[in-house]
């Protein structure tokens, strides 16, 4: 969430910056700022009111003392009126602030200067491509028909369960994605990160925390009896640990990262992008988070994707890494990097993992704040990344390594799964 100093210091350069990711800010800031100008005249106002009761209250003591009782019958009914007075005004001032807030959270993080101008997932930018192919077999098979000749992932046995988007893993399928998902957690710990086991369900207050709600209610699993939500990612509870928490600048950086199945709705998905697993409604992912201080978080970035790429590397697939266009950029994200890593049997890039910086977006909505040297308490900045998502890297994993003994297993996950070819 902006801050108010955010939105008021430099009203045009706010607009502006928001115009790139392709909102027209000025009318929701011209409302802020009217409510903004409202609460702090209904402030004054009620805090001027309760000076008054105040002084009344005491001045009522002082004529009972003095045997001033007509006086202090009159100050009563003043007192009395003022008390009437301040309640209205407190309650009008919870009102204007709540739709002062309401309007506030309607707006998108700031883009960094260096995010790329655009609209659409067209306009982005890439920045690396390691085109690291490998020679398949004549005719080569899309994973969707590998999982089927080998038997490793049953796609209509998921449709009997659930519906479509929820696969069913089998055999050595089965053991891929564990086997994946410790590499993984292996890889980011090595790396310094604390591992995390969360819940897979998160309260209201979660959600709004890193700006799923209301940004993104529609596309997330609402277990509405209790009010709780499926998590589309373990950025949602990992992050928020540390809400409403104080942090000692010393603390910095926090480094975590969890392993959390994912579900997300992906409403209006169809068509050829979501065959297979290209497109799932529950699906596995690793997670990184780190919490830094502001002047430190775009080193931290660099560090993150850094990190990403070596992991993505180790499997031995071609890769590409993007700098999103203002357009494409998520509503909390100041700067986000997506990997993709290429389907040779596909012959599409396909997206596995996104690493942002929020800066100090969540950390608002959080309350995440840190005590600097001078003991003042200012917001942290947060961070996080895939590390990655399962469904894709399985994908292109099962189409790129396919000889005609079978898929090779990368030569990292090979004690991880405990064999080195699916046949």
């Amino acid at each position: 969430m902006l801050t108010l100093q955010q939105l008021r210091g430099d009203k045009e350069a706010a607009i502006a910056r928001l115009a790139k990711k392709g909102v027209d800010a000025a009318p929701i800031i011209a409302k802020i700022e009217a409510l903004d100008d409202q609460r702090k005249a209904l402030q004054v106002e009620l805090d001027n009111t309760l000076a008054q009761q105040n002084r009344a209250a005491k001045e009522i003591g002082m004529l009972m003392g003095q045997g001033r009782r007509e006086e202090a019958e009159l100050r009563k009914a003043e007192v009395a009126q003022l008390k009437t007075r301040s309640t209205e005004l407190a309650a009008e001032h919870e009102q204007i602030s709540a739709e002062l807030q309401s309007q506030i959270v309607l707006l998108p993080n700031f883009p960094a200067e260096i995010v790329p101008e655009g609209k659409t997932a067209e306009d982005n930018l890439v920045v690396k491509i390691d085109e690291n192919y490998t020679t398949l077999p004549e005719n080569p098979l899309p994973h969707w028909e590998l999982a089927r000749k080998y038997d490793i992932i049953d796609f209509d046995l998921g449709v009997k369960l659930t519906g479509a988007g929820f696969p069913v893993y089998k055999g050595k399928g089965a053991r891929l994605q564990r086997a994946l998902i410790n590499y993984f957690l292996d890889f980011n710990t090595a790396a310094g990160y604390r591992e995390i086991e969360p819940p897979v369900m998160v309260n209201e207050a979660s959600g709004f925390g890193t700006g799923q709600l209301p940004d993104k209610e529609g596309q997330m699993y609402h277990a509405t009896a209790d009010n709780f939500y499926l998590v589309p990612t373990a950025e949602v509870p990992v992050t928020n640990i540390y809400r409403d928490v104080i942090l000692d600048e010393k603390e910095f950086p926090v480094k975590l990262t969890a392993y959390t199945p994912c579900f997300r709705r992906e409403a209006g998905s169809y068509g050829k992008d979501v065959r297979g697993l290209n497109r799932l409604h529950q699906f596995d992912k690793v997670e990184i988070v780190q919490l830094a201080l502001p002047q430190n978080s775009y080193e931290a970035l660099d560090g993150m994707v850094a990190h990403v790429e070596a992991l993505v590397r180790s499997l031995g697939l071609p890769y590409r890494i993007l700098r999103l266009c203002g357009g494409d950029m998520s509503f909390t994200s100041a700067l986000t990097y997506d990997f993709e890593v290429y389907s040779e049997a596909q012959q599409r890039w396909l997206e596995v993992s996104s690493v942002s910086n929020f800066e100090s977006f969540q950390a608002n909505r959080l309350k995440l704040r840190y005590r600097d040297a001078n003991k003042k308490t200012q917001l942290a900045h947060t961070l996080n990344g895939s590390s990655l998502a399962l469904p894709r890297i399985v994908a292109a994993l099962l189409e790129n390594n396919q000889t005609p003994e079978g898929i090779r297993i990368p030569e990292v996950l090979i004690p991880y799964t405990g064999f080195d070819i699916i046949d």
